[in-house]
C-alpha cells in the first residue's frame, strides 16, 4: 500500500523517478510499500538506475551493533544503516572495495566479497590454498592455526599464526577486474609477505601466486589488463585474457624508496593513467577516541606507532607512449579517492556534489592491522591547489574505530545465475536501512512532491 502522501502512481511513472535517485535513497525508497517495492524490483532487474553513483564512505559504529554498517552520502550529505549478513561486519577486517562490493576477512582469516546493498555475498578460495599457506589441524581435523612462509624461505623461518591472527599480519589489500555480480571476474590480492600479489579467478577453488613479484603498493585495472605499482615506482602490466598471464614492463623502477608515503594508481576518466603519492606524517598528535564508539576488544595498548596522518598529496599523469612520469600541478574538472578500496578518478561535471581538483582519502595505514585498530581514523578532503588544509568530510567527523572505513560505489544489482546466486526478483533492503533511511531522507519524498507537481502543471 502506498504512503499517504502520494497517492498510486503507475510503475512507469514510478521507473523514472526511481532512475533519478542515488542508490542509499533507493534502496529505501523500495522498502515503503509494495508498489514501491515492485518497482524497486523491476528497475535493478533492468538495470535502470542510476548508473554514475556518487562514492559514499562505508564504516561501523559500536552505537549501530555488530551487524551494521553505515553508509554516508556524499550527494546527500546524511547517514544510512545497514543491516548485514554474518558473520558480523564489525568482526571482520575490511581490505578492499570496488563496484559496489567489499572484500573482507572473517575471524578465521577466510575471504569474502560482499555487497552492502543486496547482502550478496561469495566466499572466496580458502587461505589455505595459497602458496605461502599450510593449515595445522587438531585431532578432530578442524583447521587450528597456520603455517606461513615467505617465497623460497627455507623451513627455519615458517611462522605460526592463530586462525584470527593470520589476517593481521597477511592481508594487505584487494581489488576487484570487473562486477562479481555479472559472474566473470578477478580478485587480486596483496599479501605478505614482501607484499606479493595472488588472483583468483570466478569459479577458481585456488589462489594463484604472480610470481617474482614483491613490494606492491597498489593495482588498478583497465580494459582488462592489470596495472600494478610497486614500492619502488615500477608499473608492469598483466593480462588476464589468454589462458596464461602475460607480463610486459610498463615503466623502470625508481630506487628511491619513501618510508612514510602511500602511492595509488588510478585510470583517469580520459583514460589515462595517474600516479599518486600521499606522504604521511607519524609524528602528528592523535586525536582523542570518543568514549561513546571506544571498543574494548581493540583498546589494548600495544605500543605500536601512531597512525600516520596525511601531510601532502603529488599526482603525476603516467605517458605510456613516452615511457615516463610527468608532475601535474591540478586535476581540472577531475576527483580522485584514494585509501584501502580501489582508487577512482571521476569527472566533476558528472558528479556535481564532489569537489573538482581534490582528493578525497581514507587510512590505510599497515599498523590498524598490525594491533592499532582503537585510534581514530584519517578521513578527509584536500585541494591539490593547497595541500595543507584538511578539510572534514562532515562536521563533527563521522569515523569508526574499526574496522577501518573505505570508499564504496553503491551497487544494486543482484547475482546471476552464473555464479549460483539468486535470478528471483530483488529483495526488499532490510527495516533498518528504511527506517533510519527515512528519518533522514525527506529528499524521496521532496522528488516526487515535485514530480507530482510537475505532471498536474503539465496536464493543464
Amino acid at each position: 500500500m502506498a504512503p499517504p502522501w502520494a497517492p498510486h502512481l503507475p510503475e512507469d511513472i514510478l521507473l523514472q523517478i526511481f532512475a533519478a535517485l542515488d542508490v542509499p535513497d533507493l534502496a529505501c525508497a523500495g522498502s515503503v510499500c509494495s508498489s514501491w517495492h515492485g518497482a524497486y524490483t523491476s528497475l535493478c532487474n533492468l538495470g535502470r538506475w542510476k548508473q554514475q553513483q556518487t562514492p559514499c564512505l562505508l564504516y561501523t559504529a559500536k552505537s549501530r551493533g555488530q551487524s551494521a554498517a553505515c553508509l554516508y552520502s556524499l550527494a546527500e550529505k546524511k547517514a544510512y544503516t545497514l543491516a548485514l549478513p554474518d558473520p558480523p561486519i564489525r568482526s571482520r577486517y575490511l581490505i578492499g572495495s570496488a563496484y559496489g562490493w567489499i572484500i573482507t576477512a572473517d575471524e578465521s582469516s577466510e575471504l569474502d566479497l560482499l555487497n552492502p546493498i543486496t547482502g550478496d555475498q561469495i566466499a572466496l578460495p580458502s587461505v589455505t590454498t595459497m602458496d605461502h599457506v599450510k593449515p595445522i589441524y587438531n585431532k578432530n581435523g578442524v583447521v587450528k592455526k597456520y603455517e606461513v612462509w615467505r617465497h623460497n624461505d627455507n623451513p627455519s623461518k615458517i611462522r605460526v599464526f592463530g586462525l584470527r591472527e593470520l589476517r593481521k599480519s597477511f592481508f594487505v589489500k584487494a581489488f576487484l577486474s570487473s562486477d562479481p555480480s555479472t559472474g566473470d571476474y578477478i580478485v587480486v590480492l596483496i599479501h605478505r609477505f614482501l607484499s606479493q600479489l595472488s588472483f583468483a579467478r570466478s569459479g577458481d577453488d585456488h589462489w594463484t601466486l604472480l610470481h617474482p613479484h614483491e613490494f606492491v603498493a597498489d593495482c588498478v585495472f583497465k580494459v582488462g589488463i592489470l596495472y600494478v605499482l610497486t614500492e619502488l615506482q615500477e608499473i608492469q602490466a598483466f593480462d588476464f585474457s589468454g589462458p596464461a598471464v602475460e607480463q610486459k614492463l610498463i615503466l623502470d623502477r625508481i630506487e628511491i624508496y619513501y618510508r612514510y608515503v602511500r602511492m595509488y594508481i588510478v585510470q583517469a576518466p580520459c583514460g589515462d593513467l595517474l600516479q599518486i603519492r600521499v606522504a604521511y606524517d607519524h609524528s602528528a598528535s592523535q586525536p582523542e577516541l570518543d568514549s561513546m564508539e571506544e571498543d574494548e576488544y581493540f583498546s589494548e595498548d600495544d605500543g605500536l606507532p601512531c597512525p600516520a596522518y596525511s601531510t601532502s598529496f603529488e599526482v603525476c599523469r603516467v605517458d605510456l607512449a613516452a615511457r615516463k612520469r610527468v608532475k601535474i600541478s591540478s586535476l581540472d574538472e577531475s576527483v580522485l579517492f584514494v585509501g584501502l578500496g580501489q582508487s577512482l578518478c571521476l569527472h566533476a561535471e558528472v558528479y556535481p556534489q564532489l569537489k573538482a581538483n581534490h582528493v578525497y582519502f581514507t587510512d590505510d595505514d599497515g599498523f590498524m592491522f598490525l594491533g592499532a585498530n582503537d585510534r581514530r581514523r584519517n578521513i578527509g578532503v584536500v585541494s591539490l591547489s593547497n595541500t595543507n588544509i584538511i578539510e572534514n568530510i562532515t562536521s563533527p567527523q563521522i569515523w569508526s574505530n574499526w574496522p577501518n572505513p573505505l570508499w564504496i560505489t553503491p551497487n544494486p544489482q543482484k547475482m546471476n545465475s552464473a555464479m549460483g546466486g539468486s535470478t528471483e526478483e530483488v529483495q526488499a533492503p532490510s527495516t533498518s536501512c528504511r527506517t533510519f533511511g527515512f528519518q533522514h531522507g525527506w529528499s524521496v519524498a521532496l522528488l516526487f512532491l515535485v514530480f507530482l507537481l510537475y505532471v498536474v502543471a503539465v496536464s493543464f
